[in-house]
């Protein structure tokens, strides 16, 4: 489990096939900035992105995880060199600044506004349609493994676009300054949503949507 507050921005440095067929999934190298490496092993678990990846190489500044090619096509962002954001899984006793975060990447939006308003910035997604019963004004979703806060949710033919408010300092310290209108973004819809469908709609509901992680 995480909590969506970003730990450190760390950057992918080399994607290596681990195959040869289309498929085969890819390991990454990842420098990891100023996440802390001291305490971590292999078999850790830390968010890439938001995506839950598992540590099977480290490095004195770097490690490496393994991403299946189901991954990949659930995700955005594992697949090539650039920014990351990282949080180390939470332990017992840590604070829980943001929501509780599984680091499953439930679908892939795209941004379609980014205004600066006073000294924020506006940011809207479309958040595809399979999604869209799980958002809720002022309701938490995980954008890019950032934990944020819906200020407005509309719903379009093409999914649900929702505003968010981002203040200066998460912009410096994630990736999301690296948004332009159009980038793609893993979400991940809040967990107690996902349980409140499952008591509400009752036994026998097959869940269904792509998961990664």
């Amino acid at each position: 489990m995480f909590t969506g507050i970003v730990a450190a921005v760390g950057r992918i440095t080399h994607v290596h096939p681990l195959g040869a067929g289309d498929d085969a999934g890819v390991r990454l190298t990842i420098a990891a900035g100023g996440l802390p490496l001291q305490s971590t092993r292999l078999g850790d678990s830390i968010a890439i992105q938001g995506a839950c990846m598992t540590v099977v190489a480290l490095h004195d500044e770097a490690f490496e995880v393994d991403v299946s090619r189901e991954s990949l096509v659930h995700t955005c962002g594992l697949d090539r060199e650039g920014e990351v954001n990282l949080e180390h899984a939470m332990r017992l006793g840590d604070s829980l600044d943001g929501h509780l975060v599984s680091g499953h990447v439930d679908g892939v939006g795209h941004v379609t506004v980014l205004d600066a308003v006073a000294e924020s910035i506006e940011l809207r997604v479309i958040v595809p349609a399979h999604l869209s019963k799980y958002l809720a004004y002022k309701g938490s979703i995980t954008v890019n493994g950032v934990s944020l806060t819906v200020n407005r949710v509309e719903d379009q033919e093409e999914g649900t676009e929702i505003s968010i408010n981002l203040i200066p300092h998460t912009v410096q310290v994630t990736t999301l300054r690296n948004l332009e209108v159009g980038s793609p973004v893993n979400l991940e819809i809040d967990l107690i949503a996902r349980y409140v469908e499952r008591m509400v709609g009752g036994m026998g509901v097959v869940a269904t949507g792509g998961l990664a992680g």
